[in-house]
């Protein structure tokens, strides 16, 4: 780990949204192993919600799948690391509402929650396995 990768673990630490995320990997019965540059990741998680591939708390990236799914994905992972780093940016919690009011947006602008998501677009969104959809055509003019 580098030294910026260190004070990130330390910082999601304190603003509580690692350990959000190990709460959340307990409720969903998901098996913690140590990833790369400070992730820890929790594979199996066995609730429905959200709906994803994988999704970021913190430091910690969880998945319904096996260990496998990060290892044969380097994208998606540097994918999920940014999305670390914008917990860190925003000093942690207030990241939960403010992705789902890019969530809305995006979805009332494309119909995808993604797509026009700007932390989704910041994260990179061929990276974690997203398209980019176009505009209503209400949007297209404006």
């Amino acid at each position: 780990m580098t030294g910026w990768q260190r004070v990130k673990v330390v910082v999601n630490l304190l603003n509580l949204t690692t350990l959000a995320g190990l709460l959340v990997a307990l409720i969903g019965r998901a098996k913690l192993s140590r990833g790369p540059r400070g992730l820890l990741y929790g594979t199996g998680y066995r609730l429905g919600f959200p709906v994803a591939g994988a999704f970021t708390l913190g430091n910690v990236v969880l998945t319904k799948h096996d260990r496998s799914y990060f290892d044969n994905s380097p994208a998606l992972v540097r994918h999920e690391e940014r999305h670390s780093w914008q917990y860190f940016c925003l000093i942690g919690l207030p990241m939960l509402p403010l992705y789902g009011l890019g969530a809305a947006w995006s979805f009332l602008r494309t119909g995808c929650p993604a797509s026009r998501n700007p932390f989704e677009r910041l994260a990179g969104l061929a990276d974690g396995g997203y398209n980019e959809r176009p505009l209503r055509p209400l949007f297209r003019r404006a």
